[in-house]
């Protein structure tokens, strides 16, 4: 890869044109079903029906559903973190520049300290904050309805869609062998430690980078370890 791509962050693209159009194929239904569900069953209207931030999580369970990220977890327990802290800023500080760089970064350091991180949770704290009217008026309620029960819903249609599609059933432990039971990997410990060495967030799953470890050791156990479990998607 050239150097100016490294810089710019592009990555090698190995994703299908089928893996590339049933993504996009997800987001669709899902956020489709999302706005009829929040619109007939919850009741909601308008700005306050589906938050925008979900669009986003969209991106992460259709595009990415074996990500560290995208995992139930950081989607649903990372939004309602988020929501909680923006409302509160919103409440507590006058400044509504203040209010929105306390929320955003306090977001960021809860989702790390309760291990889910979810990077559509900060553009669901800056709502809390600048969302205008149609979300100052809901106050805390904002944090259960519309967020949690959106939140909640995108991960069961993520379930759902996902399902149809044996080589990227959701969430990831559904389809994938326990990181130790692939030949050659390193174990657990090994990979916790490696990790704390890098002091990084790493968004890919355990049992992913083992794999993939253990492919690049020994390529030639490579079609033993796909038989065991679908390949990782790549981005």
């Amino acid at each position: 890869m050239a150097t100016w791509m490294r810089w710019l962050g592009v990555e090698v693209d190995e994703v299908s044109t089928k893996e590339k159009a049933v993504s996009g194929l997800g987001g669709f239904v899902a956020i489709g079903i999302l706005m009829l569900i929040t619109r007939d069953a919850l009741d909601l209207h308008g700005a306050s029906m589906v938050i925008a931030s979900m669009g986003a999580s969209a991106v992460l369970l259709f595009a990415v559903p074996h990500g560290q990220l995208s995992q139930p977890w950081p989607v649903v327990a990372g939004h309602v973190t988020s929501a909680l802290i923006g409302v509160t800023a919103a409440e507590m500080i006058g400044s509504i520049e203040l209010a929105a760089a306390v929320a955003v970064g306090a977001a960021i350091g809860a989702m790390h300290v309760l291990k889910c991180i979810h990077p559509p949770g900060g553009a669901t704290a800056l709502t809390a904050v600048v969302g205008g009217p149609a979300v100052y008026d809901l106050g805390f309620q904002f944090v259960v309805r519309p967020v949690l029960l959106n939140a909640v819903a995108m991960v069961m249609l993520a379930v759902a869609f996902n399902a149809m599609f044996a080589w990227r059933r959701y969430p990831a432990a559904a389809n994938k062998p326990s990181p130790g039971s692939v030949a050659g990997g390193p174990s657990h410990a090994d990979v916790l430690a490696a990790l704390r060495s890098i002091d990084s967030f790493v968004d890919i799953t355990e049992t992913d980078l083992v794999r993939l470890v253990a492919l690049l050791s020994d390529p030639v156990e490579e079609d033993q370890v796909a038989i065991s479990a679908p390949r990782p998607t790549a981005r």
